[in-house]
Formats: structure tokens, sequence, C-alpha cells
């Protein structure tokens, strides 16, 4: 810029001098306050004067005294400026801003323009700007440095990174007279340099340099030489700018340098768009991955995701490791772009083979024992980090190399990245595991382990929950098996899931089973176990309950059934010639209400005869506005007429589940009761 105000305004002669003393003010800027700095440059009729700005936190001669460490401008400096300058100074402004100043007087008889070589005419100054040949040395005018530099912003956003640069090669050789230049760029990866753009059109000697001697004879050609220039790239990128010039000068050199920044800028550019581009991209992954994983609370469908998720955009294969409840280390799922590669990649994940091949398992393991991440080169390249929920360790993730390139400390932190949404993923699923463990097995707990087996009556039973995960149902039946050939029958449906039923349910079943067994008339047991769920906290205790006293008959056979209806659905009878009735008469529920009502009816199931209970999530059945109801069920049990109990107890929980597509939304329990 002062090369450039100094040449418009034709006082070159200051400029080695203003170079000087700005390049100190600037360094102590640079160095010391380490912000944003502006530099102004003011030509009048007889004084330059250049000014830099910054942002320090505190005035420059405030903070230390000139000379000391620290001062933004060293000793040295100031006594160069404090010589040379014609004036010098600092102003501090109330926002932060610190401005240190120089002034150079002009001569009066300063020339307006370069002179002439001896020998040959002055340049017209009005020509200048547009020359595009000047002497060795000489930087060329204005326009020419702008058509060096400058690409419209229409232009530049259609044309891609190698061509812009290539265009921009082109340029500068034609300037400089360079007959060849090129771009490398290393993008940090393992590729290593490569070249991004060349160009080779010029010859030696052309453009910039002289084309003939002072006689008119051909100038000789002369050796040739390289212009080497760092690209001015943050990291990872680098590059550099190669020329070859035949006789390069430092002005040649400084327009390289020139055209290198404006390559920078870009490369950089376009870098910067395009990880801008890859982060979008990797955090829509990322997203879906979660969503993905979020979606299966199943242990190995969980880890089965996994390699779907990682191959082949973050490696070529991928297997999961899981330590299992003894503390071992199993496989739980591999993954290979090639389905041919399967077999020989698990032989090395599960440490068959010795030597190279058996190494992998043992780096696996290796990653496990350390709790840190590994990588490695063989038998194959990859990286194993752990899989680590809530402080725990759940196993390994091991991924191959993608195939034509290796792993980038990018694609390194997206698989730790992974891992970690897959260990919370994979813990959920088996925090999920131990809890539907806990429920089925308080769920078959509170079910007769095996219905009792009589050479006067049958029993089966068919339960159906409306959930197989942690949920425990709140339907239940129990026989109890009673002396004098007599047998408690229950079925019941206790409000509301879960914990709270379950405990609901083990009251009821076992108040009954010890008032009964005590000698208790079976209404009289049902009005005290009414008084036991009054006395609960919970609002919820009660619960809908059909209870039967059956006894059985060795002369003249069939069965006796006293039946005790608490809010539940009557039974149906079904004789042994198909015909069917409901029986009972309906009572209170237990746990409704301080005063029950209950009626004790009495039946006689002779030979073949069948009494099936079931709780309402048989007739609730729906199918969109129809109900499975009563009357299908008596017409289903009617046709099922001289089946055996198990038979009678299966069909009728098919056809209610099979009502409708859609899953129970309640339990289904049935109980057959049938005379042999």
């Amino acid at each position: 810029m002062l090369r450039t105000t100094l040449a418009d305004a034709g006082f070159q002669q200051l400029t080695d001098m203003a170079l000087l003393l700005a390049t100190e003010l600037c360094a102590g800027a640079v160095r010391h306050a380490g912000t944003e700095l502006e530099l102004e440059v003011t030509v009048e009729d007889s004084r330059l004067t250049v000014a830099v700005t910054d942002r320090g936190p505190v005035p420059p001669e405030l903070a230390r005294p000139p000379g000391s460490a620290g001062s933004p401008v060293s000793q040295h400096g100031l006594q160069m400026i404090a010589t040379l300058a014609s004036a010098w100074g600092t102003r501090h402004e109330a926002a932060g801003r610190h401005l240190m100043w120089f002034s150079l007087d002009i001569p009066a008889a300063v020339p307006a323009a370069i002179p002439a070589p001896a020998g040959k005419a002055a340049p017209d100054p009005a020509a200048a700007d547009h020359q595009s040949a000047q002497a060795p040395g000489d930087w060329p005018g204005t326009q020419t440095c702008r058509w060096l530099l400058h690409m419209p912003s229409p232009v530049a956003a259609r044309l891609t990174v190698p061509t812009l640069v290539t265009e921009l090669l082109r340029r500068l050789c034609e300037v400089i007279g360079a007959h060849e230049a090129s771009v490398s760029l290393d993008y940090g990866d393992a590729k290593g340099e490569q070249v991004l753009a060349r160009y080779s059109g010029g010859s030696p000697g052309s453009g910039h340099a002289a084309d003939a001697g002072d006689d008119g004879s051909p100038a000789p050609v002369p050796r040739r030489a390289t212009i080497d220039v760092r690209l001015g790239l943050d990291a990872p990128l680098r590059g550099r700018l190669r020329v070859h010039h035949p006789c390069p000068a430092t002005a040649e050199e400084e327009l390289a340098e020139l055209s290198a920044h404006r390559m920078a800028l870009a490369i950089e550019s376009d870098w910067l768009r395009g990880a801008d581009r890859r982060r979008r991209s990797w955090m829509t992954y990322l997203a879906d991955t979660s969503e993905l994983l979020a979606q299966s609370l199943d242990v190995n469908f969980t880890a089965a995701l996994v390699p779907q998720i990682v191959v082949p955009r973050l490696g070529e294969w991928c297997a999961v490791h899981l330590v299992d409840e003894r503390g071992k280390i199993t496989r739980a799922t591999w993954g290979h772009a090639d389905e041919s590669a399967l077999e020989p990649l698990r032989s090395w994940l599960d440490g068959e083979k010795g030597g190279d091949e058996g190494a992998l398992r043992s780096r696996i393991d290796l990653a496990l024992r350390g709790n840190r991440p590994v990588t490695y080169t063989t038998p194959v390249e990859g990286v194993t980090v752990l899989l680590v929920a809530r402080n725990a360790t759940l196993g390994t993730l091991t991924v191959g190399r993608p195939e034509t390139r290796s792993h980038t400390p990018e694609d390194v932190a997206l698989i730790s990245d992974i891992a970690r949404r897959a260990s919370l993923a994979i813990a959920n699923a088996q925090l999920n595991a131990a809890h539907v463990t806990v429920s089925q097995a308080f769920q078959r707990a509170l079910l007769p382990r095996a219905l009792p087996t009589s050479a006067q009556v049958e029993f089966a039973a068919a339960y159906l929950p409306a959930s197989a995960g942690t949920d425990v149902g709140g339907d239940f039946y129990d026989v109890l098996a009673l002396p004098d050939t007599r047998w408690l029958v229950a079925v019941g449906d206790v409000c509301g899931k879960g914990a709270p039923a379950a405990a609901r349910t083990g009251r009821v079943r076992d108040v009954l089973r010890v008032l009964v067994r005590d000698g208790c008339r079976l209404e009289r047991a049902v009005q005290l176990l009414n008084d036991a769920m009054g006395e609960a906290i919970d609002e919820q205790q009660f619960c809908t309950l059909a209870g039967a006293l059956v006894t059985g008959h060795a002369k003249r056979g069939g069965l006796d059934v006293e039946l005790v209806l608490a809010g539940h659905d009557q039974p149906v009878l079904v004789r042994a010639d198909g015909s069917t009735e409901f029986l009972g008469e309906f009572g209170t529920a237990v746990g409704l209400l301080d005063e029950m009502r209950l009626c004790t009816t009495c039946h006689i199931l002779r030979p073949g005869d069948a009494m099936v209970i079931y709780t309402d999530g048989v007739t609730e059945r729906r199918h969109g506005s129809q109900f499975f109801g009563r009357t299908r069920l008596a017409e289903l049990a009617s046709r099922l007429a001289g089946a055996s109990a198990a038979t009678m107890a299966a069909a009728l929980r098919n056809a209610a589940k099979d009502f409708s597509s859609t899953a129970p939304k309640d339990d289904i329990a049935l109980l057959v009761v049938k005379a042999r």
C-alpha cells in the first residue's frame, strides 16, 4: 500500500524510509498488542504521515518504559523513528484504540517519475499504469497489478479452485516473464503433497524480462531459476508456489508472494466452504445415527446396527465386542463391505489364528485393558475405541480403514462420537433387558407354576399379557387344591399395571388362599378380602374377582360349583351338547366400597360340561368400532364343546388375539374348568 500510494503521488524517494519506519510500528502492534491493526497513510502537499492503530489493553508508553520487555516498539525502533522521522507521537481514545504515528517531510524537488535509464527517453507518466513490460526489478503499474490479482466475483464463483489457480498462474507468468509455474497442496492426509494447478505457456525471457540487449541483438537465455513461495494457509493445509524464471529479481519474487497470497485466499476459502459442508453432513449423519440407535431396546439388535452405520462410510469393516456378565469380552457383531471377507475377518476378531492374524484380537484386548483407544497397522489397519456409558466399560468398537485412504483425525473423532452414542444405546438396551427379565420373573411368580390334575376335573389356562416388556399385567388366575376333593378357582383383574398392580395381585391371591384354606366360606372370604384392600393407602387398591369353590363327586360324577362374582364378568357354561349360558350374579368389586353386595350361586357341571372364566381383555378386544363381546365368545365356546380344556383355552385365546391386527391393549386371561 505504501509503495502504491507513494508511486501514485510521485514520491518514490521516500519509499524505503517510510517502509522501514512503518514496519517498526506494525511489528510492535503485532508482537505486543496482539489485536487487529489499521495502517493509515496520508499524503499532503509537503508531508507524508503513517499511523498504526491497535486495540491493545493499555496505552503502549504507559504499560512499560520504552526499551523494556513488552514495550510495543523496541528501543532501537524508537530511536530510528525519532532520528529519521520529521515528527512522531501517540494518541489514545476512550474506546480502547491506541495510535502511533510518524511524519516525513517531502522535499520540494522530488521528481514526479522514475528517471529513465541512460540512453532512453523518460516514460510517459500518463501511460505508466498501463505498461506490462518494465525494467527488471521494477513493479508493474496499478492496472497491471489489478489484472494480476483481481477476479470478478461472478466469474470466480463459477470456476473450480484448480481452474482459478491456473488462471492466476497464467497471469503471474505473463506479468513477470516466467515460462512455468505450479501450485502444490497438502491436505494433511496420507496422500501427501500433490500438484493442484500448473501453467506452462511462456518462454524464457518473455514478458517482464528484457527481450533484447541495448544494441538490438537477441539477449542470451539465462539459466533457469526457481521462485519458491510458501502459501499462507492454516493447518492442516500446506501449500507451495513454484515459479520457474530465467533471472528472478526482487520485484518478481515480491509479485510471486503477492500472487501466492491471492491463491491462498481462494484455496482456503474453498476448503472452509467444503469443511462447512462436511460438518453439516456429519451433523446430519450423527443425528440420524442417534435416531436409529434410539429406536431399539434390544441389545443384539442395537449392536447389529453399528456396523450398518459405520461401513463403508468410516471404514471397510467394523466389529463390536461386548463384555458379558462374567467380564469376558465376546464378539457381538461384525460387518464388512465385502461379504466374502466376513469369515476371514471373524477368525481374526476371535483370535483363532496366530501370528499377525491373531494380533487383531490382542489389540482389541489391549484397548480394553488399557482403557484407551488403540491404532494399529497389522494385520489390517484400523482403530479400536472403547464403548463406555455411565462410567462402565461395555466393550469396544473396532473400525478398519477405508478402502482408499487412512483414517484422518476427523474420522477418529467421528468414530469416537458414534461409539459414545452406541454405548448409551447399548447401555439402555441392557438396562431394559434387565428390567424385562425381572418383570417377566415377577409375572411368572404371580401365576401358578402348574395347575392341579385330577381324575374328576380338568383345568387349563391361557394368558396373554398386553406388554412383553417391563410392565407386569394386572390379570391373574389361580387354582388351589383343597382337602376333600375340592378346589379354589379364582380369576381376577386388578387395577393398573406394573409394580403396583403386581403388589395388588399378590395381596388378592394370597389373602384369598389363606382365608379359604382356613375354612372360611367363599363369600365371607371375599368380604374379608375387601376389608384388607380397604385398609391400604393406595386409592387404586381394588379389583374384579370371579371366585369358585369346585367340589367333585366320585359316585355320580360331575362337579358342584359355588360361584361368587365381585364385579367380574359372568363365566360361560358350555354343555356337552354345545348349548351355552352365562352363570352367576354380579356383585361389588373388591376394595371399591366398605359394604359389599355379593351373591353366591350354585351350579352343576355334568360330565363333559365346561365352565370358561375370563377377564375383560377378551370381551373388550376391539377391531375398529366392534368389540369381541360376550356373544361371540359364547358362540366360539359352543363350537368347541367336547374338546379338551387345554384346546378350548388355547382356541379362545387365539380367537381373541386374532380378532384385531393391533397388539392387545389389555391382558387376556382364560381359565377352563371341565368335568371329566
